[in-house]
C-alpha cells in the first residue's frame, strides 16, 4: 500500500506541527497559492508534462513549475503529477486507467486496470535566434512500459506560432515510417523487444531507442484572445498495439485541440483525436519556487529601545522577537555570547539581526562584539560573530550594511563557554501538538483507499540532549476493509501489512521513543534511540554522522535492530525481527542547488542494495526530489525490480503570515512492496545539523536588516 497523493513523513519532527494540516488537507492550498505565468508552448499534454496532446515538445515549464493533470481520451483516463526542478529537467509520474480492461476477478473483481509509469525530459539545447530548442525524453520508463517511448524533439517559436518536430520510438513511433534510425550503429537497434512490462516497475534498458521510429510534430497558435491556444498535431502512433481490450481505430494521424486558461492556475483542454475520438482534460498548476506569503511578524526592536530590565526578560524578548530559545548568555571581556536554538526564522541571519537590536539596547558601550552560538537538540553547530559598531551602522543606514558583512565571520571552533554567566535557562520539559491526518492509497487494484484520523504527540525532555516522544492516532473514518494484498513475492511482509495495521484498530500508539544526542568531536555527531520507533516496528538503533563545518559533503551510518509490532499498535510484538542499516553519503553538488544522497546497506526484508536520492531546494525553502531503490531481490519485490517515489518538502511559512521553520512533507509513491523497505526513523542527524552549511546564510544575508 502506498500514499501517492498526500503523505506526511514521520521522519521529521517539524512535519508534526499543528500547521501541518496543510499537508493533510490536499493539494488545493498548494496549487492555488502561487500564480503561474501563461506562456505559449508550456501547456500540459494528455499524458502530463509539457507538450501538445499525444506528443511532447522540447519546451520546458518555468523553473519550479508543478502541475497535477487529468485527461480522458477513451478508453484511457490519465492522472499525472509533473515538476520542473531545474531549467533543463522535467520529471513526473502518471497513472493510466484503462476503462475496458480489468485487473481480473482474482485480483480486484470488476475494477478497471490501472497502469503506473515515470517520465523524464532533458533539454539538450536552448533556443536561440536561429536554432530550435532540443530535448530528449523517456515516457513510461519505470512502469510496465505499456506506453513506453523514447523521443528526440525540437521546437521553434515564430511570432504567435510554436512549431515542434520530433522522432519517437515505442508508443510514439508505432507507425514506423522512419524505419530504425539507429540501425546503422548495430543490428540490435532494428528490433524492439516485445516481452517488456511483464513484471512491472522496471527500467527496460534493453528496449531504449530500439525498433522502428516515426515522425511526429505539430504547432500551437496563440489566438488574439489571450487565454485561448489552438493546436494541430501529427502523431506517430498507429494504435495497432494498445493495452486496451478492444482494438482502437485510427482514422487520422492529425489531432485538433485547444487550451483555455482560466485564471493563473487552472487550464482546460479539449480536442478531437484519431479522427473520431473526443478528448477533454484539466491541469492545475503552481510555481513551487514562487510560493511565498507576506509576513506579519513582530517588527524588529529599535536600536534605542528601552532596556528589558533583567536578563530573564532579555531571553523572553529574544524568543518572542528574534525566534530563538536561549539556553545561556555569557560575557567574556568585550564580547557577549548567546547560546540558543532557532525556533522561527528559516535564515539565521534574520534571528541574529533581530537579536543584535535587542542586545544593543541592553548592553553598555564597552561591549563591542555579539556572538551567537547555535544548537539543535543539544548539538553544537556553529558560532556567528558580529562587530557591534558596524552592525548598528548597518541598521541605521543601508549604505553601511555591506561594511558589516565584511566584518562578520562564522566558525565552528566551539570552545567551552568562559567568562561571566549572565543568564542560564531552566531546561524545557514538555511540548505537545495535535492535528488531523489523512493517509491515502491510489494506484493498486483495491482502488482508492483512505484513512482520516486525529493525532496527538508530545515530547518530554529529561535534559537538553534527551527526550521521550509519544504519538497516538485515532481513526475517524476509513474504507480500509477493501484492502487486500496479492503479489507474487517470497520476501517477508515487512511493509505490505500496512492495511492490517490501519484497519485492525481505531486507536493506536504510533510511536513511543526515547532519543539522545551527543557530540563526539567538533565534526562528529551521535544519535541513539529506542522504543516503539514507528507504526510497524519497535527496537533500538543509532546513527553517527561526520559533517565537516561548511563542507559540501557528509558521511553517516545508522544501524538498527528491530522487531515487527502487532497490528493493533499497542505493546505486543510479532515474531519477525531484523537488522537494518545504511551507510549514507550526502553531497551538495554545487550545481543547480542539487543535493545527492546515496545510501548502501541492508533493508527491512533482509535484501541488500542502494538508494539514490536527488533533490533541489529553491530559494524559498521548498525542496523537490525523488528517490529510487535497487536491491538484490529482483522481481521478488512483488512488482518490478525497484522502488521509487517523488516528494516535496514545503516550509509552512510559505502559506502563513508568521515565519516558521516547520515543514510539511508530501510524497507520491506509485506502489508499496516489501523490497527496498527502510525503517521510518523519526530524526535524521543530517537534518538536525543542516545549519553547519553556510551557503544560504551568505546568499540571504540581507535578511538581517528585515
Amino acid at each position: 500500500m502506498a500514499y501517492p497523493m498526500i503523505f506526511c513523513s514521520a521522519r521529521q519532527r517539524a512535519a508534526r506541527r499543528v500547521g501541518s494540516w496543510l499537508c493533510y488537507a490536499g493539494l488545493a492550498p498548494l496549487l492555488l497559492c502561487s500564480p503561474t505565468a501563461w506562456a505559449l508552448g508550456t501547456g500540459q499534454s494528455d499524458f502530463g508534462g509539457v507538450g501538445l496532446m499525444q506528443t511532447p515538445t522540447a519546451r520546458m515549464a518555468p523553473l519550479g513549475h508543478f502541475a497535477a493533470t487529468f485527461s480522458r481520451t477513451a478508453p484511457y483516463r490519465r492522472y499525472g503529477v509533473f515538476v520542473q526542478p531545474t531549467p533543463w529537467l522535467e520529471a513526473g509520474f502518471r497513472y493510466v486507467e484503462i476503462e475496458d480492461k480489468l485487473y481480473g476477478e482474482r485480483i480486484a473483481g470488476d475494477r478497471n486496470y490501472l497502469d503506473k509509469g515515470l517520465d523524464a525530459k532533458f533539454r539538450l539545447l536552448q533556443e536561440g535566434p536561429y536554432r530550435p530548442q532540443v530535448a530528449l525524453g523517456l515516457r513510461d520508463a519505470g512502469g510496465t512500459t505499456l506506453f513506453g517511448a523514447e523521443y528526440l524533439v525540437a521546437s521553434k517559436r515564430l511570432g504567435e506560432f510554436d512549431f515542434s518536430l520530433g522522432v519517437g520510438w515505442g508508443y510514439l513511433g508505432a507507425s514506423g515510417d522512419a524505419g530504425s534510425p539507429l540501425g546503422w550503429l548495430d543490428s540490435r537497434f532494428d528490433e524492439r523487444p516485445e516481452e517488456y512490462g511483464e513484471g512491472g516497475g522496471q527500467f527496460e534498458i534493453s528496449q531504449l531507442f530500439r525498433g522502428p521510429a516515426a515522425l511526429f510534430g505539430g504547432v500551437e497558435y496563440q489566438t488574439p484572445w489571450q487565454p485561448l491556444v489552438l493546436q494541430l498535431e501529427y502523431e506517430g502512433n498507429d494504435y495497432s498495439n494498445e493495452p486496451a481490450s478492444a482494438p482502437l481505430r485510427r482514422e487520422s494521424r492529425l489531432n485538433l485541440g485547444s487550451r483555455l486558461q482560466l485564471g493563473e492556475s487552472l487550464s482546460l483542454h479539449a480536442g478531437w483525436q484519431r479522427g473520431d475520438v473526443f478528448m477533454a482534460g484539466v491541469s492545475i498548476s503552481t510555481n513551487l519556487a514562487g510560493l511565498s506569503q507576506a509576513k506579519q511578524d513582530p517588527r524588529p526592536m529599535p536600536l534605542d529601545a528601552a532596556p528589558q530590565g533583567d536578563w530573564q526578560q532579555v531571553a523572553r524578548a529574544l524568543e518572542a522577537n528574534a525566534g530563538m530559545r536561549v539556553a545561556e548568555v555569557a560575557r567574556q571581556g568585550n564580547s557577549v555570547r548567546v547560546t540558543a536554538e532557532p525556533l522561527r526564522y528559516r535564515n539565521l541571519a534574520t534571528s541574529e539581526g533581530r537579536a543584535g537590536r535587542i542586545l544593543h539596547a541592553e548592553l553598555e558601550p564597552e561591549v563591542s562584539e555579539f556572538r551567537y552560538r547555535w544548537q539543535s537538540q543539544g548539538l553544537a553547530l556553529r558560532e556567528s560573530v558580529h562587530p557591534r559598531d558596524s552592525f548598528a551602522a548597518g541598521v541605521a543606514s543601508t549604505d553601511a550594511a555591506s561594511d558589516h558583512l565584511q566584518g562578520v565571520y562564522v566558525h565552528a571552533q566551539l570552545e567551552p563557554s568562559a567568562g561571566e554567566t549572565l543568564y542560564r535557562s531552566t531546561p524545557r520539559r514538555f511540548d505537545y501538538h495535535i492535528g488531523p491526518a489523512l493517509e491515502q492509497n491510489f494506484g493498486g487494484p483495491d482502488g482508492y483507499l483512505y484513512r482520516l484520523s486525529a493525532y496527538a504527540d508530545a515530547d518530554w525532555y529529561t535534559d537538553a540532549q534527551g527526550w521521550l516522544s509519544v504519538r497516538g492516532d485515532v481513526t475517524l473514518a476509513d474504507n480500509l476493509d477493501r484492502y487486500e494484498y496479492i503479489a507474487a513475492s517470497e520476501l517477508p511482509r515487512v511493509r505490505t501489512y500496512i492495511g492490517d495495521y490501519l484497519a485492525s484498530s481505531n486507536a493506536g500508539i504510533t510511536q513511543l521513543q526515547y532519543t539522545r544526542t551527543a557530540q563526539l568531536a567538533p565534526d562528529w555527531y551521535l544519535l541513539g534511540y529506542g522504543g516503539l520507533l514507528e507504526m510497524m516496528y519497535a527496537g533500538v538503533g543509532g546513527e553517527v554522522l561526520y559533517r565537516p563545518f561548511n563542507s559540501r559533503w557528509a558521511l553517516g551510518l545508522d544501524i538498527n535492530r528491530v522487531r515487527q509490532r502487532e497490528f493493533d499498535q499497542r505493546f505486543e510484538l510479532r515474531d519477525y525481527q531484523a537488522w537494518t542499516g545504511h551507510l549514507s553519503a550526502y553531497v551538495d553538488t554545487g550545481f543547480e542547488d542539487l543535493l545527492a544522497q546515496i545510501s548502501v546497506g541492508r533493508y527491512l526484508a533482509g535484501d541488500h542494495g542502494v538508494t539514490f536520492d536527488l533533490s533541489r531546494e529553491f530559494a524559498n525553502g521548498v525542496r523537490v526530489g525523488g528517490w529510487a531503490t535497487f536491491t538484490d531481490v529482483g522481481n521478488d519485490f512483488g512488482e518490478g525490480s525497484f522502488d521509487k517515489a517523488l516528494y516535496l518538502s514545503i516550509p509552512l511559512d510559505a502559506f502563513f503570515v508568521r515565519s516558521s521553520r516547520d515543514r510539511a512533507d508530501i510524497a507520491w509513491q506509485p506502489l508499496t512492496r516489501d523490497g527496498g523497505a527502510r525503517l521510518n526513523r523519526r530524526y535524521s542527524l543530517y537534518e538536525l545539523t543542516k545549519e553547519r552549511q553556510l551557503r544560504n546564510y551568505w546568499q540571504e544575508f540581507d535578511a538581517m536588516w528585515e
